[in-house]
């Protein structure tokens, strides 16, 4: 059975990070080797605050090694990165990276660049932005930025399409083989934006945003795990882009129509394996 290494934040209620990622993946068909760089409570989202603590780089460090010591890190096919909460911690992932593909040289990096977001409560410390746009995102073969961090890692401003697509293809150009821009904010108010980018062309989805009275948290970790589970089964980049932007529409619709803001992944766990939405990818370039 394949095997995906998820290492990012976790939270014991709800779902952001690898609470979003690993039930998705594992619902897909794919086992799921969890490595939590922080573990909190809940999400930093509630007003009533959170409880919990940060790992350091050495925990990462020494997880990778128990999985070395009985010879695993060969059955691992993707390793995702997610929050990082320290620039050592990113330098611990390049490691992971370099010693899962020495031991499985088909298994893929793909980094999700979380950059912070002090509306939300995510603040980065000092040096992680840097690591991450010097030194993982080119060491990726897959990267799922937003606008905001696709703009730091290219150095681009990005206020249409095309900026996004030109952006794109800079980004390309830096070392990753396949991007996925989870949300262009600037694009549209009334749709989500996504671009799916390779080195032959690039692809639109937009579909509709969804209303909520706070919003959900979580939704870029589930991209990201659902793109990742889709490029571990042997789906195209275009047919993975198709069905992630389905699966996670019909989870946040799903949510929404039960009034609430934590993804319902669970009880909506159909949607993973056969989505009722159907948003077909729109070649742009």
């Amino acid at each position: 059975m394949k095997a995906v290494m998820s290492i990012q934040s976790h939270v014991s209620y709800g779902h952001a990070g690898n609470s979003a990622a690993v039930f998705p993946v594992q619902r897909m068909g794919i086992e799921v080797w969890p490595i939590h760089t922080v573990q909190y409570s809940n999400h930093t989202q509630y007003q009533e605050g959170w409880t919990g603590q940060r790992f350091g780089s050495d925990d990462i460090r020494t997880l990778i090694k128990g999985l070395d010591k009985i010879d695993k890190l060969s059955e691992c096919n993707a390793l995702i990165s997610g929050y990082l909460g320290s620039p050592e911690q990113c330098s611990a992932i390049a490691e992971a990276v370099r010693r899962v593909k020495q031991a499985n040289h088909q298994a893929l990096y793909v980094c999700d660049p979380v950059m912070g977001d002090p509306d939300k409560g995510c603040i980065l410390p000092d040096g992680v932005t840097e690591a991450l746009t010097e030194h993982l995102m080119p060491l990726a073969d897959v990267i799922v930025p937003n606008q905001f961090e696709l703009a730091q890692f290219t150095g681009m401003e990005i206020n249409s399409i095309y900026d996004a697509v030109t952006a794109c293809k800079k980004a390309i150009e830096l070392g990753p083989k396949i991007i996925l821009v989870k949300n262009l904010h600037s694009i549209s108010d009334k749709e989500f934006t996504t671009i799916l980018a390779t080195p032959k062309s690039c692809y639109l989805v937009q579909r509709p945003s969804l209303p909520f009275d706070k919003s959900p948290v979580g939704v870029g970790d589930l991209i990201t795990a659902v793109f990742t589970a889709c490029l571990t089964k042997d789906m195209s980049p275009v047919l993975a882009f198709r069905h992630t932007n389905n699966a996670v529409y019909g989870i946040l619709k799903h949510t929404q129509e039960q009034k609430l803001w934590e993804l319902q992944i669970i009880s909506g766990q159909y949607e993973f394996v056969e989505p009722t939405y159907d948003f077909e990818p729109k070649r742009i370039g």
